[in-house]
């Protein structure tokens, strides 16, 4: 471990950690475009239009899974450095049990209250069927989604990235395999989209949990070393709820935005839905870059190496905004191509080829965007790290939709996430100036 994180060249062990995180985001991406053509080929547009009302509800679990995924990581990473096995070992008992059990209780109060948050997240009379049986399955399998955002982080803080990226490639190939099945084959519309994803996070899960007992050295499965001091509890989660309210923030984003385009027709939210899927391409590999860096960072911070930890992230923000501009113009290009491979319909290739080239205008400043919430986390800055989570898709988003769609209507909505992005990286660059002291 220490030749890994302490010797092995910058570059190399960067991409060493980052690439399977990035392959298994790009199994996910490949997974979240084959959904859209199954989905699409169906040619209901309201079953479209549900299931991406229901997607939030996704965003919201996976934030759940983060409180103590990344909140426990994070902490785990500097320990590591610092060399305290023990402790280490048992903050990821417990990141691992508190998931399970917050995961039950979710389970329950989700389903008691289906019907009034399915409403919430924006389903209209013509979708509400729609996006419930979606909603419904989901939250039946929501402790498998949650619980794999613990092992799936914490064994990447010693290295095994791989593993990582194995468990999450074959639940997302299962996945790509039963959709078809399940909605055409059985006829399940938007029952069989969530089963066949609520299936394939079982076997992820089974994996990690698998892989942690198998291959780590200081993360373990023991229930009865989870009990950590007050003060490590309040660690995992200073950095867990903000990197938590990250995607709370994006279900809440995806929410606005799908309610505000509903007064322009379930078109317009069609096409938001599979443009979506598109621009994941870029975004899904972003994340992977940065989350895949952050137990270097984090490690490289605990060990106290500043030479090392400042090489790390002048590459990490070269990697980061290279990427974004070379595939956004890629795919701003091909954008109108692109839609055609889901839907026929003239006016969604057109309003998604018009939202997919809007949204990739800014891109680079999400991906410099990553890399300091990434060191915020990393660092155990609480203060960057909130603000940097409810900042993009949060309460920056809120403002700039609040003020765009009356100024200037429809185009306001779809222009309101770009222009929030800036914002969000400009306040991520005067908070890393003034916060991070690296000595």
């Amino acid at each position: 471990m220490e030749e890994l994180f302490e010797k092995m060249p910058v570059k190399k062990v960067y991409f060493k950690l980052a690439m399977p995180v990035v392959w298994g985001m790009v199994a996910s991406m490949i997974y979240n475009l084959a959904d859209t053509y199954f989905v699409a080929k169906t040619g209901n547009t309201k079953l479209i239009a549900g299931i991406a009302i229901g997607a939030p509800l996704f965003n919201f679990l996976i934030a759940v899974g983060d409180i103590f995924g990344l909140g426990a990581s994070a902490l785990i990473s500097r320990l590591l450095g610092e060399k305290k096995l023990k402790d280490a070992a048992s903050v990821s008992s417990f990141a691992l049990y508190s998931a399970i059990l917050t995961s039950l209780v979710l389970t329950g109060i989700l389903l008691i209250f289906r019907d009034p948050i399915v409403k919430l997240l924006g389903a209209t009379p013509e979708t509400f069927a729609y996006a419930r049986d979606f909603y419904s399955v989901i939250v039946l399998g929501s402790i498998f989604i949650v619980v794999s955002l613990v092992p799936g982080n914490i064994i990447r803080t010693e290295g095994l990235a791989m593993k990582s990226m194995i468990a999450t490639i074959s639940g997302t190939v299962l996945t790509i395999i039963l959709d078809p099945i399940f909605i055409f084959g059985f006829g399940w519309g938007a029952k069989g989209v969530a089963f066949a994803n609520v299936l394939g996070y079982i076997l992820n899960t089974s994996l990690l949990l698998y892989f942690t007992h198998k291959d780590c050295q200081v993360a373990t499965l023991d229930y009865r070393v989870m009990w950590i001091s007050k003060e490590q509890v309040k660690q995992v989660l200073n950095i867990g709820f903000p990197a938590s309210i990250t995607n709370f923030m994006t279900a809440f984003g995806m929410a606005i935005l799908n309610t505000h385009l509903a007064h322009y027709g379930s078109s317009q939210v069609a096409a938001m839905g599979i443009m979506q899927k598109i621009y994941l391409v870029v975004i899904l590999v972003m994340v992977g870059f940065a989350f895949g860096a952050q137990p270097l960072i984090g490690y490289n911070y605990g060990a106290k190496n500043a030479q090392r930890f400042k090489e790390i992230l002048r590459f990490d923000f070269m990697v980061q905004v290279i990427y974004a501009t070379v595939l956004s113009i890629i795919l701003m290009i091909f954008a109108p191509s692109l839609m055609k491979l889901f839907v026929s319909d003239s006016a969604i290739i057109n309003e998604g080829t018009y939202m997919l080239r809007a949204f990739l205008c800014t891109t680079p400043f999400i991906g410099a965007g990553l890399v300091y919430t990434t060191v915020f986390q990393s660092t155990g800055n609480a203060l960057g790290a909130l603000t940097m989570s409810i900042a993009r898709q949060g309460i920056v988003f809120l403002a700039v939709i609040s003020l765009f769609s009356p100024l200037f209507g429809y185009h306001g909505v779809v222009w309101s996430q770009p222009v929030a992005d800036v914002i969000t990286f400009v306040i991520g660059f005067v908070i890393f100036k003034k916060l991070v002291k690296i000595k």
